[in-house]
């Protein structure tokens, strides 16, 4: 057959959930063979796939499909500065496609290349919000009469309830007020959530008892400080794990939060560098490592931080939001069965309009995620029905989020 090469590289957006996605596909000199992969940056869509389409695409084109360590590491140095979100996601999206390649030519799913499954169901969690304890703790109700037994509850959304226009949740009785002429943005309180988030979990646990895993999301909405004190009232309630509570500039702050509070840790959303995840695992400051695939260069890194982090005792709980593709969440999927320091699946689900475009996801049933063995990620992509659904551009309301007195915050 002689050296399979590269002969395209194509960028589809489509968002049949209302949220931009970056889809690769990779063409190759064999005829009918091609990838699939994701490079899912939501905010900058039109930057990666600029990126894709006038840089990394040609670029690409004539390497051999078989060579993805080398794709990899030539593709990060190609442009000399290194490690940025969208340069990462333009990776991740042909690094991905490769490994499906890989996988339709050696007719094994991409799990078996790794060495097989190391369980046969992945365990997935599901969100539950409301503007009530009792309405969060009626969908919690919901979930697990589908099964599910590990819930990430929100009260009200990220940073508790927050609202536009200088409106802020109203959580206790407070005094606090915005300036006049507030600057748009979806305003919160710290207190008020800090203060909340311990009732909130107070009432799940004496409505639902201990049998339940449940997870909270600080989503970095609060300083260093609040965020230490956040963490050990929480000791009470058995979490699972909590979720992203300092932000990557604060990775410093761990080694106090460690000392202060027993609640697991999940970390990393938002990182982009290995640098940012090395010293916490090394440290054994965090219990999961949640990076999110596309932002990290795609499965290439992963599976070396998943083997790192298993030396630490630390497990995976990749990032699964709206915001990744059904091609990503497969790759996710995939690590799962295979990494035996697996931890948890954020799962997101998806509609029958996904389906249509994404044909070939996994059967989810009483809270597990069973992948079809069939060759690469096993998934597809119509073009035909992507272009139903154009992309959305234009940053979402929620990353514009502010303080009580309009300061911008991180979200």
């Amino acid at each position: 057959m002689g050296d399979i090469v590269i002969r395209r590289v194509r960028t589809i957006l489509t968002a049949p959930e209302g949220i931009t996605l970056v889809v690769v596909k990779v063409e190759t000199s064999e005829p009918g063979l091609y990838g699939l992969g994701c490079a899912t940056f939501t905010q900058r869509a039109a930057a990666v796939k600029t990126v894709l389409d006038q840089d990394l695409g040609p670029w690409a084109e004539g390497r051999p499909v078989a060579r993805i360590e080398d794709f990899w590491q030539s593709a990060m140095v190609s442009g000399y500065w290194r490690n940025g979100p969208v340069l990462n996601a333009a990776v991740s999206g042909i690094d991905m496609a490769l490994w499906d390649i890989k996988g339709k030519l050696a007719q094994m799913p991409c799990y078996d290349l790794w060495g097989g499954k190391c369980r046969d169901g992945v365990a997935l969690y599901r969100h539950a919000d409301g503007d009530t304890v009792e309405a969060v703790g009626d969908q919690v109700e919901a979930w697990l009469a589908q099964g599910y037994r590990f819930i990430r509850c929100q009260w009200g959304g990220y940073g508790g309830h927050p609202t536009a226009e200088g409106a802020l949740p109203r959580f206790r009785n407070s005094l606090v007020r915005t300036p006049a002429n507030p600057a748009p943005g979806r305003y919160f309180d710290p207190l008020g959530y800090r203060q909340s988030v311990p009732r909130l979990f107070h009432y799940l646990r004496e409505r639902f008892g201990s049998e339940i895993e449940f997870l909270h999301d600080v989503h970095e909405r609060l300083a260093p400080g609040d965020a230490v004190k956040l963490a050990a009232a929480l000791a009470p309630y058995d979490l699972f794990f909590l979720e992203d509570p300092l932000p990557p500039e604060q990775i410093g702050w761990f080694s106090r939060l460690r000392q202060h509070a027993t609640v697991p840790i999940a970390m990393g959303e938002l990182f982009t560098h290995p640098l940012e995840w090395t010293p916490l695992i090394e440290q054994r400051l965090i219990d999961f490592i949640r990076v999110h695939l596309s932002q990290i260069g795609g499965v290439s890194p992963a599976l070396k931080l998943a083997a790192y982090a298993a030396q630490y005792g630390v497990r995976t709980a990749w990032h699964g939001p709206g915001d990744v593709s059904p091609v990503g969440h497969m790759a996710n999927l995939h690590l799962d069965l295979a990494m035996p320091n697996f931890g948890i699946q954020e799962w997101a689900g998806w509609s029958d309009r996904s389906e249509a475009v994404f044909p070939g996801g996994p059967v989810v049933r009483d809270g597990y995620a069973y992948v079809e063995e069939r060759p690469g990620w096993g998934i597809d992509l119509d073009e035909a029905a992507a272009a139903r659904f154009p992309p959305v551009f234009g940053p979402p309301g929620w990353t514009l989020a502010r303080l009580p007195d309009g300061t911008a915050a991180r979200p």
